[in-house]
């Protein structure tokens, strides 16, 4: 495991299009879903990562929180040739053991973890109701190991102001966890 920061895709950037498999129904999952005028949440996961790991209980907390204002899909870009348990079959079992039903895509090609110049996981990108990112980093400043209370703040924070059609600080900070497996 390699510690890296996310790159900070610039505020204002428009969601990239993307035509992924959903690991939970086998179907094709198409950004254009996602014109439905909600804003939406996107996570680039894994599932071996013990940064996303870490965060897995309070995913379940926002999904609930937000899940019926705000458009959830996880999306695991990692090579699977060399880390052969962030498969499709593992990430669906993944997902069902979390009790989350929400779309979880494969990058098989990694081309969305480059559109969205994710550089490891979990990084989390919220898009306002055009499309617009208007949030991108970490959930909140814990880590596995650092003592500090899992809080989601950081996300959370952006939801409701996004939600509440209040200011969404630009003071944000990069996510750090795991670096993508490139293939």
């Amino acid at each position: 495991m390699a510690l890296t920061y996310s790159s900070m895709l610039e505020l204002g950037s428009k969601m990239p299009h993307f035509e992924l498999k959903n690991v939970m129904d086998d179907k094709i999952y198409a950004s254009t879903t996602l014109l439905n005028k909600k804003p939406s949440l996107i996570m680039v996961i894994c599932n071996h990562c013990p940064y996303v790991i870490h965060y897995h209980e309070e995913l379940k907390k926002i999904n609930h929180d937000f899940g019926d204002n705000i458009d959830f899909v996880a999306i695991s870009s990692n090579d699977i040739i060399n880390y052969p348990q962030d498969g499709p079959k593992q990430m669906k079992k993944l997902f069902l053991d979390l009790g989350l039903s929400f779309p979880y895509l494969f990058d098989e090609t990694q081309d969305i973890a480059k559109a969205l110049k994710a550089e490891c996981t979990p990084e989390f990108y919220l898009y306002d109701n055009c499309d617009m990112l208007v949030y991108r980093g970490r959930m909140d400043n814990s880590s596995p190991g650092n003592e500090i209370e899992i809080s989601g703040n950081d996300l959370r924070s952006a939801c409701t102001n996004l939600l509440n059609g209040s200011a969404i600080s630009s003071n944000q900070h990069p996510s750090m966890g795991c670096n993508i497996k490139w293939k």
